[in-house]
């Protein structure tokens, strides 16, 4: 036989569920009145099992409850009898001093490292940039070079064939 009140209203749910329709009526069905009578009557006599153990659960609950607040304030108070014991204002104001020390000297460490680290990397960047405007530099002469080349050449070719016609030269105007 079923043993809780939850199986024995499935058995009833599913003894409902498989009855057969009456004749000309699909709401209503046939059932074994006998064995639905007994599921009924089984789960009138768990209900009061059941609900004897639920009351337990709660019982045990709401002590576990009570005990555990108990013991919080216990914690609690043995807490702050144990600060009030490590608490005095010398001791708080030489920590508070040795604090303070320490975390200036970490401050100041480092403060020392970044300007370090930013005077590297200016450092670097500005030598970076010095190549750069020299290769650029070179680059220009070499460009010069090749414009007064190409000028002077194309100036002979052009006094060759008589043409007339003169090339701005750039190193002139510099001079």
């Amino acid at each position: 036989m079923a043993s809780g009140v939850e199986e024995l209203l499935s058995m009833l749910f599913e003894m409902v569920d498989e009855a057969k329709n009456m004749p000309l009526s699909p709401d209503k069905c046939v059932l074994e009145r006998d064995r639905a009578l007994d599921l009924i009557d089984d789960i009138r006599a768990q209900f009061p099992i059941e609900l004897a153990e639920a009351q337990k659960l709660l019982a045990s609950r709401s002590e576990y409850i009570a005990s555990a607040k108990r013991e919080a304030d216990l914690i609690r108070k043995q807490a702050e009898a144990e600060a009030q014991k490590k608490l005095s204002a010398e001791s708080i104001l030489s920590q508070a001093k040795q604090r303070s020390a320490e975390l200036m000297r970490q401050a100041e460490e480092r403060s020392r490292e970044l300007k370090r680290s930013a005077n590297e990397y200016c450092e670097d960047a500005l030598r970076r940039t010095e190549e750069a405007v020299a290769e650029a530099y070179d680059e220009i002469k070499r460009s010069r070079a090749r414009f007064r080349a190409a000028a002077n050449s194309t100036n002979a070719g052009l006094s060759s064939q008589g043409g007339g016609r003169v090339i701005y030269d750039a190193a002139a105007d510099e001079d």
